[in-house]
């Protein structure tokens, strides 16, 4: 399960709807025990890819070793990456599965009409031949709501 706390949320949303109709892409901090990771942080990173950035994303190599030595400095871990998908769901491709680290979850963002949708955790195996779903929670915040806890969502079987 991947827990990720409303100010990073909403940071990682922000920056979805920046890029749009572009993919973003940024790197997850915090803390990961007992089978239950939590985001406490954000990092963006720039989309390195040379093509059609709307769709697909690239990391160098040089800033995830960046995003992995802020954690560090923070007393945190790097948990995982997030991307956005513009327009469509969010799912986990053959390129993401492809290019993914096994050790990390893969948060995707899926962004309609440069709005946030909905979203979906990834868990690559270690032959990066599939991605499990991972339990997904997250407040979204919405000011206009009198109940929080009915901000909190979970994605499981959604996407």
């Amino acid at each position: 399960m991947i827990r990720i706390e409303s100010e990073p949320w909403a940071a990682m949303v922000s920056h979805a709807r920046r890029t749009y109709p572009d993919e973003c892409c940024g790197a997850m901090l915090g803390t990961a025990a007992d089978g239950t990771k939590v985001v406490s942080a954000v990092m963006p990173l720039e989309n390195a890819f040379q093509g059609a950035q709307a769709a697909r994303y690239e990391l160098r190599p040089e800033d995830l070793l960046a995003a992995d030595r802020a954690a560090r400095s923070r007393n945190m871990d790097l948990i995982g990456i997030y991307h956005s998908h513009p327009d469509c769901d969010a799912y986990f491709s053959q390129t993401d599965l492809k290019n993914s680290c096994p050790w990390y979850s893969f948060v995707v963002l899926s962004i309609r009409n440069g709005e946030f949708h909905h979203a979906n955790s990834w868990l690559p195996n270690f032959e990066q031949t599939e991605a499990a779903k991972e339990e997904l929670i997250y407040r979204h915040a919405q000011s206009t709501d009198p109940d929080p806890l009915a901000a909190v969502h979970r994605e499981e079987g959604r996407g």
